[in-house]
């Protein structure tokens, strides 16, 4: 993130810009990040660009012409025509605001009209569900409210594969937690499906024990002797390990049961080894409720040359461990789908997702927001060799497999290139760690404490300058559930102090 300079800047400013932003990248903390970033705002003269209106990226006019109903509404008690103008605004980038160029001018927040909406909107809901909104009875508000929550939608944290660099991936866990911000839909493949299976499996008092690390340190990478790869019926890795860590660590539990332990909807993804049986798929509560989470998780591991395919275990109602689609062996999910945002959507309503993207093949070639989003004809030089590139090597495959695609090897490894070239990479906000060559020797190492600080901590630097945006995205939707709870707190009370009631009227008429 750069903020925008917008005035000249002396030496001694120059300096102490320097220093700050030296301070910034040493800040232990978010709380003391947060302090230097608003200093460097304000120093910059950062601050200054959010008190002007003009943008590309947003329709000032439509956000401003909103705000001014929403106080008038709210100040004259209109009821009916705030619900009109609520619900004709129910949606996270109304007017553009959610574009991810609004958020990299400046460490701390955007346009302070975009805050102001925001903020309106939320002191609207709250007034409705006030005693001082007479208009309308309490089943009508919870109605109101629950039509809000499915139109707004929600959130889903997506975590990428990335062996033991998914380390990486408990920073940005922790920093969402401490801030409120952690969605409640999770999808991992590979070292992200064990993130999110540790998760999913812990009551929401353990989920601060399981991201001291104590649960991560093992055995997960054990190679085997050049004797057994002689042999084959395997990769470089043995898998009986990692297989023993995610049964002591996952228990014997199911996406169903899961669910019911921690509320977290939790997603696996998986992809079949022979990419002509079937397409990925992404396992949890409604897919597949009876499977074993560490099973899934298992093959999610399973990254082609590194650990072999896996069989997949389920169930059954009487406890009892069945194979489930016996036939077919699975793999590593990034292979095919590192990120199932399309399947997520249609089953939880999602409206953004954030992804934490830790991959080594991927990392070193993502775009920032600044330079993925350019539109301006100097970045067309460099979109266009990125897109035609990508297209060249996909058409290079589709050449090779329909000479070679009759021999089976050379056809699964082809079909797992191609999956790892198409698929989608970047969530709507993206996290995702600086690397330099040192990180390609931590991929392979054993979990250690040394090594999880390390990582955990680069996870939590990267997530800081994200909290803004998430936390302006998040605004609306949690002020939405907050409201419905409150709500039916109300209806739970009067429904108990009804039934009550003719009890103690029974009582006095006896005495």
């Amino acid at each position: 993130m750069i903020p925008l300079q917008t005035r000249n800047l002396n030496p001694h400013q120059a300096y102490r810009i320097k220093k700050m932003r030296h301070k910034l990248d040493r800040a232990e903390c978010y709380e003391e990040w947060k302090e230097i970033a608003l200093k460097l705002d304000e120093e910059t003269g950062a601050q200054e660009w959010k008190y002007d209106n003009s943008s590309p990226y947003f329709d000032a006019a439509i956000i401003s012409h909103r705000l001014n109903l929403l106080r008038r509404y709210q100040t004259d008690k209109r009821t009916g025509d705030l619900i009109y103008i609520l619900r004709e605004g129910l949606s996270h980038d109304v007017a553009n605001i959610g574009h991810p160029l609004l958020f990299s001018h400046t460490y701390i927040g955007t346009k302070r009209i975009i805050e102001d909406y925001i903020s309106e909107v939320c002191k609207s809901m709250k007034f409705i569900v006030s005693e001082q909104c007479e208009k309308l009875s309490l089943s009508e508000k919870i109605s109101f409210f629950e039509n809000c929550a499915k139109v707004y939608g929600q959130p889903a944290m997506m975590f990428s594969g990335g062996a033991s660099l998914g380390l990486f991936h408990t920073g940005v866990c922790k920093v969402l937690l401490e801030q409120d911000l952690m969605p409640q839909v999770l999808s991992g493949s590979s070292a992200g499906a064990m993130m999110t299976a540790m998760l999913g499996v812990a009551k929401p008092n353990e989920i601060k024990q399981v991201l001291t690390g104590d649960n991560f340190y093992s055995e997960a990478f054990h190679f085997r002797s050049f004797m057994e790869l002689l042999k084959g019926n395997g990769g470089l890795a043995d898998v009986q390990y990692l297989k023993k860590f995610l049964i002591e660590n996952l228990g014997d539990t199911t996406f169903e049961e899961a669910y019911e332990i921690s509320g977290l909807d939790i997603n696996i993804s998986v992809a079949p080894y022979n990419a002509s049986q079937e397409d990925s798929r992404i396992m949890n509560k409604y897919t597949a409720p009876d499977l074993l989470v560490w099973s899934a998780v298992l093959a999610s591991c399973a990254v082609p040359i590194l650990f072999p395919p896996v069989h997949l275990t389920s169930k059954r109602y009487d406890g009892v461990h069945t194979p489930y689609l016996a036939s077919i062996r699975w793999v590593d999910g990034s292979v095919r789908n590192d990120f199932p945002q399309e399947k997520m959507a249609r089953l939880y309503n999602i409206n953004y997702t954030i992804a934490s993207q830790v991959n080594p093949h991927i990392v070193p070639f993502m775009q920032s927001d600044e330079e993925r989003l350019r539109t301006d004809l100097l970045s067309w030089p460099k979109r266009l060799i990125r897109k035609h590139g990508k297209t060249i090597a996909m058409d290079v495959m589709n050449f090779t497999r329909e000479s070679l695609g009759s021999i089976p090897s050379v056809r699964r490894v082809l079909d797992h290139g191609y999956g790892i070239i198409d698929q989608r990479y970047y969530g709507d906000l993206n996290i995702v760690g600086n690397y330099s060559l040192r990180h390609y020797q931590y991929m392979l190492q054993n979990p250690r404490p040394r090594l999880f600080k390390i990582l955990q901590k680069e996870g939590e630097r990267a997530t800081w300058p994200k909290v803004s945006i998430i936390e302006t995205h998040a605004r609306i939707g949690r002020t939405i559930e907050h409201c419905l709870e409150d709500l039916k707190r109300q209806r739970d009370y009067c429904e108990s102090t009804a039934e009550a009631k003719p009890r103690t009227t029974r009582k006095s008429k006896i005495s």
